[in-house]
């Protein structure tokens, strides 16, 4: 069964809701039951003292009568003036049974709380006559009704408090469980502190600690063997890259066979670039301008081929290497498949609360498909079929990466007029969650 849209949809306010109302429920019936006994602890005082007085009253004799009469005020009513009595349930019943018990099972009873409030009462036990007794309002009624109901709403406030609080100590933990998952997805070291954990969690959290350093033992094992692969191989490359520039049978062969060999050798270095996605270099705070006006020089020294467009930046915390590595490999696809027109474009936009960076990689070339955009990003996908070339497929790939490694993002578009436009968002500072630790 689906759950409606009105309903909280996390854990945190479903259990906060439940245990809202059971407070309230239960407050509710701690008043319903407050005001019916102690409205029958008085009615019972009350049909004890009016008891008494009526058994003085005929006890006596007809001068201590006129006496009890006027102390008590009693009165003797006709039989034809008695009026109907009203029906205050649970009230008439429980006062109608106790003045029985009390009188002798005949005893007739009539209520009225209207002007003049009054009691009737015949007991043929004791008396012929029906007598007037004067009734006075019961105090919770009232004067007394809201304060009753001030201190169980601020109870119910309090209990409520007290309950938000616990619910929310017994969250934190999944909440950091949470963000752990996420902080290791992106490719950082994440340890959970499981000493000072509730034992419900701390299963939980040795489990997560040991599937994170499995994780981080298998990346350094694969990127160990990687690079023993690119050392061995690397070796017979440069044998064979020295081997063919001494021979002078056909230059032009020879000339095609080193650029193959040459490809191989980038061809290792995007493998190895990818493995070593930075994680391991310290991020350290970065002009990040100056950052791309070094990258972009070597492409400007014969002429103007990337323009700069730079707005003035705050110092961010980046890890140098990779956003180079992350720039080159941006501008490097705009000038293979774009040729012309190459721009880089930084600012920083967003809300004051939230701000970021745009570093944007803009080009003029046939740009890509757009049912392929989504999956250009992963390993070894090229967007050959609109922009053709070769190579690894790794270059976007390693992008992802390292601005995911910033805690930000890169998506592709296609511009109007043509061309592609990578743009990376950093967000300033690597603003974590409030609830992150």
């Amino acid at each position: 069964m689906k759950t409606p849209l009105w309903f909280p949809q996390s854990f945190f306010a479903r259990t906060l809701l439940l245990v809202l109302g059971v407070v309230l429920f239960s407050k509710a019936l701690t008043l319903v039951y407050l005001m019916m006994n102690e409205d029958m602890l008085v009615d019972r005082q009350y049909s004890h003292g009016t008891a008494l007085t009526l058994r003085a009253y005929w006890a006596a004799d007809d001068k201590s009568r006129v006496a009890i009469a006027k102390a008590s005020g009693l009165r003797i009513a006709p039989a034809e003036s008695v009026p109907a009595g009203e029906h205050h349930w649970p009230y008439s019943e429980v006062f109608e049974r106790q003045m029985q018990d009390e009188l002798g099972s005949d005893t007739e009873v009539r209520v009225r709380v209207q002007s003049p409030p009054a009691l009737w009462v015949r007991a043929p036990s004791l008396g012929p006559e029906w007598l007037i007794v004067p009734l006075y309002p019961h105090p919770l009624r009232g004067q007394r009704i809201w304060s009753v109901l001030g201190w169980f709403l601020a109870i119910g406030v309090l209990s409520t408090g007290a309950a938000w609080i616990f619910v929310r100590q017994l969250s934190a933990p999944l909440k950091r469980l949470v963000f752990a998952a996420r902080q290791l997805g992106q490719g950082r070291s994440v340890r959970l502190p499981a000493s000072d954990t509730p034992s419900e969690m701390a299963e939980v959290y040795r489990a997560f600690n040991q599937m994170a350093e499995d994780v981080e033992q298998g990346a350094r094992e694969r990127e160990l063997m990687l690079a023993g692969v690119s050392h061995d191989l690397r070796t017979p490359l440069t044998r064979l890259r020295l081997a063919l520039e001494l021979l002078h049978s056909d230059a032009e062969l020879t000339e095609d066979m080193v650029r193959d060999i040459e490809d191989m050798d980038a061809i290792l270095d995007q493998f190895l670039a990818f493995i070593r996605d930075g994680r391991d270099e310290a991020p350290e705070e970065i002009d990040l301008g100056a950052l791309i006006h070094d990258v972009v020089a070597p492409y400007n020294q014969q002429q103007e081929r990337v323009r700069l467009c730079l707005e003035a930046m705050p110092p961010l915390p980046l890890r140098r290497v990779s956003i180079k590595r992350l720039l080159v490999n941006l501008i490097e696809n705009a000038l293979r498949y774009g040729g012309h027109g190459v721009e880089v474009a930084a600012y920083v936009t967003g809300s004051c609360g939230a701000p970021y960076v745009v570093l944007s990689v803009l080009d003029r070339g046939a740009g890509v498909d757009p049912a392929e955009l989504d999956a250009i990003f992963n390993p070894f996908i090229r967007g050959d079929r609109a922009r053709g070339g070769k190579g690894t497929g790794l270059g976007l790939a390693i992008v992802k990466r390292i601005a995911a490694l910033h805690g930000g993002s890169v998506e592709l578009r296609n511009r109007s007029g043509g061309g592609m436009e990578a743009r990376v968002c950093l967000p300033i500072g690597l603003m974590l969650p409030r609830d992150a630790v």
